[in-house]
């Protein structure tokens, strides 16, 4: 446990470290008698850029569509804003997409924040916890009883997220890997996204608006039957096939 009386300095330290507008904080001292706040003000700054680099590592389309140098500006910011929390550095930048829809000068670039989320859930795919994969026979069996079938309850992996976008996230994302022309892309078209690790990659898929739908009921925890009840048409079997093709069910759960 940290003395409380050492509490407040340290915090102080946190706030001078990633606010360039506080001065050195109070008792610093170097070894050979030089100017503690120029010795600070490189470690602040290497603190910063690592920061930084670490947020274009985990957002480079995003770096991409502002450029370099407003990345830069922009990333700088959110680190005085919203230092990580984990030591962690792949773990950081969770509330960057948020954040992002709120930065006024990035507003000509309404589709910027979806894209951050998209970004981030491919992060969040490749470090998420292993799990078990459901094989083809094993679901084979559950579907050979198609009594059973509605109040079955699937278990999709950790590393699965769906995104639904008013905007053409997915088609943005692929051109910007050499997948089509970005001239090409409307950004204005709505798609959603199913974002997983396979084969020991985080991999982006287009879906169906009643597919995204239907993932995310079934993430909720809604029964099979209960999921795929919507409004618009879905493809069940399609959507099954996609979640079965991609190792993406860890379980099924039927009732006895």
């Amino acid at each position: 446990m940290i003395p409380a009386l050492v509490r407040p300095t340290q915090s102080g330290f946190v706030r001078a470290l990633l606010d360039p507008t506080l001065p050195a904080p109070p008792g610093l001292a170097t070894w050979n008698g030089s100017d503690p706040a120029l010795r600070f003000a490189v470690y602040r700054n290497n603190v910063v850029v690592s920061l930084v680099a670490a947020l274009a590592d985990t957002f480079p389309v995003v770096r991409e569509l502002v450029g370099a140098d407003f990345f830069t500006a922009m990333a700088r910011l959110y680190v005085a804003e919203q230092p990580p929390s984990s030591p962690v550095l792949a773990h950081y930048g969770d509330g960057f997409a948020d954040w992002l829809a709120q930065f006024e000068p990035a507003a000509n670039l309404p589709y910027l924040a979806d894209m951050a989320r998209l970004e981030r859930a491919r992060v969040r795919a490749y470090h998420a916890a292993d799990a078990p994969v459901l094989g083809a026979n094993a679901i084979a069996a559950h579907l050979a009883d198609p009594a059973r079938l509605p109040a079955a309850k699937l278990q999709l992996h950790p590393s699965v997220t769906v995104l639904a976008s008013p905007w053409a996230i997915v088609s943005l994302w692929a051109a910007h890997q050499g997948q089509g022309r970005l001239g090409d892309v409307d950004p204005d078209w709505p798609e959603c996204a199913l974002v997983l690790r396979f084969e020991d990659d985080a991999t982006v898929i287009a879906i169906p608006e009643a597919a995204a739908e239907f993932f995310h009921r079934l993430q909720r925890g809604l029964p099979l039957g209960e999921a795929a009840a919507l409004p618009e048409p879905l493809d069940l079997g399609a959507s099954l096939a996609l979640l079965i093709r991609h190792g993406a069910i860890s379980d099924w759960l039927s009732p006895d």
